[in-house]
């Protein structure tokens, strides 16, 4: 659960045999839901402060995946990245692919398909460090098919590389920094902000109408999900948050926070729920209101992304015995039943005792 600096698809080296000419098409697995899903990209341009990590940037630019209940299935599917992002993400990956492979990924979303639906319970996705926000698209696109509107933030200059309106290309910026304590609570905080900004910009434009804008979750991924408690505490708007696998650096302190929270994690030792995760043991005790803790055994850090499922689609060893098609299942079946429950207000069985093999429940 370290927040490793991932330069390519895991943290792993890793050669593949398959020749580039030969190298399959990726995919993303169908959404389980029945509702057909649309995405489109925003762009959204915060004037009120610097960019963190640019000092010659007066404002702090961002990229937003829109993902949504679509009024219909037929139309083309949205591109997973630019050949760009694509190129950047597979740089020094060992994988013997063209660096464009990313761009040919078969995803489930019409591209700005029209949407099918109004006042929806919106969740916020947040990724890790160094991933583009399409890294979370297995699982946003299978929210947006339960009637989910999914925001999926790109954090620019902290992933491997950004495509910006007019041709530009955001790398990251924030690599060439030390990654210290320091660095860590700096980006939980930012993104915080960023996520605020979000909120902001989205119940302002025209997607205001599709928001639900009293009935608001965020989750993300290794500092994507650190950042999810200090954005509630910040912003009451977002009323129920988890963290898949981040190790927070900004502590929780009181009077803590009342609105439900759920953590997730690879299993960190031999056994199940062994003890030794400090951050999460010192939040844990600050979380007043509904919250639970998990672990899903046979999984590394990158198994709850879309670096699962390419690694398997791959045959790539990223050290999981738990698969990358399997994990996803799983992250999406606790994703979606602790929104169902904590932003619908349906009672999830699911989150009062584990409902696959692979996951314990430690608290």
């Amino acid at each position: 659960m370290k927040k490793t600096i991932l330069m390519a698809l895991t943290a792993l080296t890793f050669t593949m045999a398959t020749p580039a000419s030969a190298a399959p098409v990726p995919y993303l697995p169908a959404p389980t839901g029945d509702r057909p899903v649309g995405s489109t990209s925003v762009y959204l341009k915060d004037t009120s402060r610097p960019d963190p990590w640019v000092p010659s940037a007066p404002y702090r630019e961002l990229m937003v995946s829109l993902f949504y209940p679509a009024a219909s299935p037929d139309g083309p599917k949205t591109r997973y990245v630019t050949s760009e992002e694509s190129a950047a993400l597979l740089a020094g990956s060992g994988l013997d692919v063209p660096p464009d492979l990313l761009t040919k990924m078969v995803t489930n979303s019409v591209a700005d398909a029209r949407p099918g639906g109004r006042h929806l319970p919106l969740v916020v996705l947040s990724p890790g460090y160094t991933k583009p926000r399409a890294t979370l698209s297995a699982l946003a696109e299978d929210l947006a098919s339960h009637g989910y509107a999914v925001a999926v933030v790109g954090h620019t200059y902290e992933n491997t590389g950004q495509s910006m309106p007019g041709g530009r290309f955001a790398g990251c910026a924030s690599c060439e920094l030390p990654h210290d304590s320091a660095f860590w609570r700096k980006l939980e905080l930012g993104r915080a902000a960023d996520v605020s900004f979000v909120l902001d910009s989205l119940t302002r434009s025209k997607w205001a109408s599709l928001i639900d804008a009293s009935r608001i979750g965020m989750a993300g991924h290794s500092v994507g999900g650190a950042s999810t408690l200090p954005t509630m505490v910040a912003d009451p708007r977002v009323k129920a948050g988890m963290d898949i696998d981040g190790t927070t650096e900004v502590p929780l302190t009181a009077p803590g926070l009342d609105r439900p929270f759920m953590f997730v994690s690879h299993q960190l030792a031999a056994t199940a729920c062994a003890p030794g995760n400090e951050p999460w043991e010192r939040d844990w005790a600050q979380l007043t209101g509904w919250k639970r803790w998990a672990e899903v055994a046979g999984t590394q850090h990158a198994s709850f992304t879309d670096v699962g499922i390419v690694a398997d689609e791959f045959g790539v060893d990223i050290g999981a015995t738990t698969g990358g098609l399997r994990t996803q299942a799983i992250t999406r079946a606790y994703v979606a039943a602790f929104f169902d429950q904590h932003l619908r207000g349906v009672p999830r069985p699911l989150l009062d005792r584990p409902g696959f093999p692979e996951v314990s429940f430690c608290r």
